[in-house]
């Protein structure tokens, strides 16, 4: 049976500007880097504090994924904070552009999302305590 998400994989179009972002932004912990010479591609595997990971992936000449308006597929990543006002400034702080935090419908938590260097849509969800 399924336990939980191990991890999220993320093709880049730059891997030093993307492995910059999630590692000095938004503080992921680098567990393991391989360039993989046969692939012409890195992979980096990053780590959040529960133990979850993004596997982070460079090919060459990716082709680009539709994001606006919304395609089928993968619509956003979603990172569970404790606080979205205090990690909203930290990102602005750091020159990441971040939208007005919005309030769910459904469970009225507070969310905000921002973007990636190749404009992945990503998301900030403030947890319950």
């Amino acid at each position: 049976m399924l336990l939980r998400i191990h991890h999220a994989a993320i093709i880049c179009s730059n891997y030093e500007v993307s492995r910059r972002f999630y590692t000095e932004i938004l503080g992921l912990q680098i567990v393991a880097e391989h360039y993989r010479e046969h692939r012409q591609s890195y992979k980096l595997d990053l780590m959040l504090p529960d133990g979850s990971q993004v596997e982070l992936f460079s090919f060459p000449d990716a082709p680009l994924r539709p994001s606006y308006p919304e395609a089928c597929g993968l619509r956003h990543l979603a990172f569970g904070v404790s606080d979205v006002d205090v990690c909203k400034a930290l990102l602005e702080s750091k020159g990441v552009l971040v939208e007005d935090v919005r309030i769910d419908e459904y469970t009225n938590r507070r969310f905000v999302f921002f973007a990636d260097p190749d404009g992945l849509p990503l998301e900030l969800y403030e947890l319950g305590a």
